[in-house]
């Protein structure tokens, strides 16, 4: 009893008294359960719509299965490793960070198929009742992201600091960060290939040479692509988050406790805390009234600047001023790149009507001209980042950059409910297209998935800003953990100079190895549809596709080409850092943050200008549907979908998981 009493007061003491993060991500749970009676107590009433939702929820649930098998047998080998090399500790920080995010990415998934079908129909009531279900959707993928994260991560600390002790419990939740993103890595690479190959196959085939809509449902990879949108920007995009939530924290964490002692520790903690509670208020605040673009996108705006104003105005009355001001710098930063990211995309500004228009004069104008937008548009977000990385460094020291990364993630919440909403309106306008359930609701998902494009494209901005502050916080600790003086990585040095190059190098090999496989994937699929097609009665309506062949196509392709990437991203700091030594390894982390945040934000951009120019002209712009603009934009398109869906996303977690690679094996160099 005495022992237990003892155990309890060491508990308390590491935790700053208080549980924030378990007892305000249970307060998340709850509010998830709520949010998944909400979708689910709309029952699905026509019989098509049950039986393509059904066909996208199974295809979905088969890819996870198949990634997730291969996934946990390199948790364990990587656990065992972890647990014969560097302790008990780490190794169950590891396996928790996986096992965690895997549960996250599977209930988004689970619900947003659920969602699809119900938002199709409500959509033939309205506007505004399909927008609830949808977002609330996307509100479950958002909060159980931060909730189990929050929970989680103090959880495992709180554990490990009542047995280690909190410096070598400090250490080993950096494993719980590894964990996170090991399998966002696989989340995402592997959901970015299969949703991207199955989307160019189904347009390669169906838009170009049959000439027949999108979401037809007499092209046999229709129901591949639509779960692809689910495992990718889905499952993907919250395993990618949920790892630069975990991420930031734990920078912030370790930064505190250098800087301030135990004291220090709860801090990020609180901070999230705050952020999860005004992510709830803020998804409550998510309405519209209208039903123009306009008013639906101030309605889900609405949402998460009053979550970005609790968190500031709180902040101030909680913290000390340089504290506040870090976090509010954060959140600032996050809310400029979304919006400069969707001054690129949107086909409300200048930028994609260019592009839209250019397709006029062929696809290679149309290509020409979506570059040179993608370009451009990394202007605005490196000196937002540049601004925020000086002014935060300046308020609270290096410290200042982790507090900044989790402010600008604290209302992630809210913000990827946002993005995660997009996939389910854009299935929702698929299902309601293959389950004839008329031109009205049509036009009514399909102002909902103009809206989706738009929220999709900022979210991607969002997450690549993200990934840039929490990766540079990373780099700040794997300094401090290197116990040299940042003095000392001269430029004049050879092994800085060459781990530099070797990392700016890194973005380049990681993306060509991601957009080989999307094509070599999406070749299997188009061959699986033109064979199809040869039997006459699909094309006239007549004869059924086999829509499940095209999903085990995209599945066993995609889980067999994630494997290189990964080891690619693992093993190249490992390599680097034994043969090298760790000034390389410094160098190598800076260059593949700078260039891979530049690629990813050009990336993203360009390939989301290039599927909105598209719908502009689909819409009747430029000749509208089936004209020459037409083809050259769905050509631009497919060239932007491997972009912007699987190599640009998936170098957010290249460069933060390479920071976190570089952490873990530090001990073993220094």
């Amino acid at each position: 009893m005495e022992d237990g009493i003892k155990k309890l007061a060491i508990i308390i003491q590491y935790t700053g008294g208080k549980m924030e993060g378990v007892l305000t991500g249970l307060i998340g749970l709850v509010y998830v359960l709520y949010l998944i009676n909400f979708v689910i107590k709309h029952k699905i009433k026509k019989d098509k719509t049950k039986e393509v939702t059904h066909l996208i929820k199974t295809g979905a649930r088969a890819y996870l299965h198949s990634q997730y098998t291969l996934v946990l047998v390199f948790v364990v080998i990587v656990t065992a490793i972890l647990w014969l090399t560097s302790g008990w500790g780490i190794a169950l920080a590891f396996a928790s960070g996986s096992l965690l995010s895997a549960i996250s990415g599977y209930i988004g998934m689970e619900v947003a198929t659920s969602a699809n079908g119900r938002t199709a129909e409500a959509a033939s009531d309205s506007v505004k009742k399909a927008l609830r279900i949808a977002f609330s959707a996307g509100s479950v993928m958002g909060l159980t992201v931060v909730s189990l994260g929050l929970i989680g991560l103090s959880i495992v600390y709180m554990y490990l600091s009542s047995h280690l002790g909190v410096n070598a419990a400090l250490q080993s939740i950096i494993g719980f960060g590894f964990g996170a993103s090991a399998m966002a890595l696989f989340a995402r690479v592997g959901g970015g290939i299969y949703t991207k190959a199955a989307d160019v196959g189904a347009d390669l085939v169906g838009k170009v040479e049959k000439g027949i809509p999108e979401d037809d449902p007499r092209n046999p990879a229709v129901i591949a692509d639509n779960v692809g949108d689910n495992v990718g920007d889905v499952a993907g995009m919250g395993a990618d988050l949920f790892e630069s939530y975990v991420d930031s924290i734990i920078s912030a964490m370790i930064l505190a406790f250098v800087g301030f002692g135990v004291e220090g520790i709860p801090i990020p903690i609180r901070i999230a805390s705050i952020g999860l509670i005004a992510s709830i208020i803020g998804t409550q605040l998510v309405h519209t009234k209208g039903a123009r673009i306009k008013d639906l996108l101030w309605g889900l705006r609405r949402g998460f600047i009053a979550a970005i104003l609790i968190v500031v105005v709180i902040s101030f009355l909680l913290f000390d001023q340089s504290t506040a001001i870090a976090v509010t710098i954060g959140c600032l930063t996050g809310l400029i790149i979304g919006f400069s990211t969707e001054y690129y995309t949107s086909p409300n500004y200048p930028s994609t009507k260019f592009v839209a228009k250019a397709a006029k004069d062929g696809a290679g104008i149309n290509v020409i001209a979506g570059l040179s937008v993608g370009m451009k548009s990394t202007i605005i977000p490196v000196i937002i980042i540049v601004i925020a990385l000086v002014l935060a460094t300046k308020v609270a020291g290096v410290y200042g950059v982790a507090l900044a990364a989790v402010g600008m993630l604290s209302t992630l919440g809210v913000t990827l409910a946002s993005d995660a909403y997009g996939p389910v309106a854009d299935n929702a306008g698929g299902i309601a297209k293959m389950a004839g359930l008329g031109t009205r609701t049509r036009k009514r998902t399909d102002v909902l998935d103009a809206l989706g494009n738009t929220t999709a494209a900022v979210g991607k901005g969002f997450a690549i800003g993200s990934a840039a502050l929490t990766s540079l916080a990373l780099i700040t600790v794997f300094i401090q953990n290197t116990g040299l003086n940042v003095s000392e990585f001269s430029l004049g040095d050879p092994f800085v100079v060459s781990g530099i190059i070797l990392g700016a190098m890194m973005p380049f090999a990681f993306s060509s190895s991601i957009i080989k496989s999307v094509g070599k994937t999406a070749e299997k699929i188009v061959e699986e549809v033109r064979r199809q097609f040869k039997r006459k009665s699909i094309l006239k309506g007549k004869g059924k596709p086999d829509y499940e062949r095209c999903v085990r196509i995209a599945s066993t392709h995609a889980v067999k080409e994630m494997i290189y990437p990964g080891a690619l991203a693992i093993l190249v700091p490992i390599i680097v850092g034994f043969v090298l030594g760790v000034k390389s390894l410094a160098g190598l982390l800076i260059g593949a943050t700078s260039t891979g945040f530049l690629m990813a934000v050009f990336m993203a951009n360009a390939g989301g200008t290039w599927d909105n120019a598209k719908k502009m002209i689909e819409k009747g712009l430029f000749g509208g549907p089936g004209s020459e603009a037409h083809k050259s934009a769905v050509i631009g398109d497919t060239v932007g979908d491997p972009l912007k869906d699987s190599s640009g996303p998936s170098l957010n977690i290249l460069i933060k998981l390479m920071s976190i690679v570089a952490l873990v094996i530090i001990r073993f160099i220094v």
